[in-house]
């Protein structure tokens, strides 16, 4: 696979990168020859594979143990990431939560653990990166289409994610000077490890499918081709951009 100009020698964090759609981005981010830390909660089974993976890419990549809904571990993840990769390029807050709980019986520990890591964690975590971005940048939130659709027994959580659209057109707006561009992807429905079991029913998959207009459920990839272009395009800053395959295309 050949290297993407504008990637090659790029250093990334990308938070929530062992495991599924953050694991596909910290993949590619290492074959088109970006340095990458990976930060997530805790180490996946399969952790020594992805970093080999990333490793025959070019680099082996950097590996961080933390919870970004704790504000204190921040500073140490860029420092140690600027530390270790020689500076920092890119963000990407892909690591998020939800808890499913009925709005009647929603309780404020969930919605403190689901703000903590959805909305905080993102918040100060780019501060942080904004400030080592030296020579400019890119910061990319991974949301959801439920930013803007309402999921039953998930109304915390979307409300993390509405929120995730204003913080990336407010970071835009702060940050341009910097050069730095900051923008969002809404993934639609896409097929991980976390969704397994619901997408194996058959014909839950295939009632699913027949509501996207493409008539397919999405893949990592799409997701990972649609953080590429917010990286590489420095000229689209403060969108929001959809891929769920025309899902929400009302």
């Amino acid at each position: 696979m050949s290297r993407g100009m504008r990637l090659e020698g790029k250093a990334a964090i990308v938070t929530g990168g062992a495991r599924g759609i953050g694991a596909a981005i910290t993949q590619r981010f290492a074959r088109e020859g970006a340095a990458v830390a990976i930060v997530d909660r805790s180490a996946p089974s399969d952790l020594d594979v992805l970093i080999e993976d990333c490793a025959a890419g070019g680099r082996p990549p950097l590996w961080i143990e933390a919870d970004i809904g704790d504000a204190d571990v921040h500073g140490m993840i860029v420092r140690s990431t600027v530390e270790r990769l020689g500076k920092l390029d890119i963000l990407v807050n892909n690591a998020g939560m939800q808890i499913r709980e009925p709005f009647l019986e929603a309780c404020v520990e969930s919605w403190d653990r689901i703000f903590g890591v959805n909305l905080k964690g993102p918040y100060f975590l780019s501060q942080r990166a904004a400030l080592a971005m030296a020579q400019g940048g890119s910061i990319i939130n991974i949301a959801s289409i439920h930013d803007e659709m309402p999921h039953r027994n998930n109304s915390i959580y979307c409300l993390t994610k509405a929120a995730m659209r204003m913080l990336t057109k407010s970071l835009a707006l702060e940050l341009a000077e910097r050069r730095i561009h900051v923008n969002s992807i809404s993934p639609g429905a896409i097929a991980t490890d976390i969704n397994r079991d619901v997408l194996s029913d058959e014909d839950f998959r295939r009632r699913l499918a027949a509501e996207i207009p493409v008539g397919r459920i999405g893949v990592p990839e799409d997701i990972w081709q649609a953080v590429k272009f917010a990286v590489e395009c420095d000229y689209v800053n403060g969108r929001t951009l959809e891929v769920d395959g025309g899902l929400t295309r009302t």
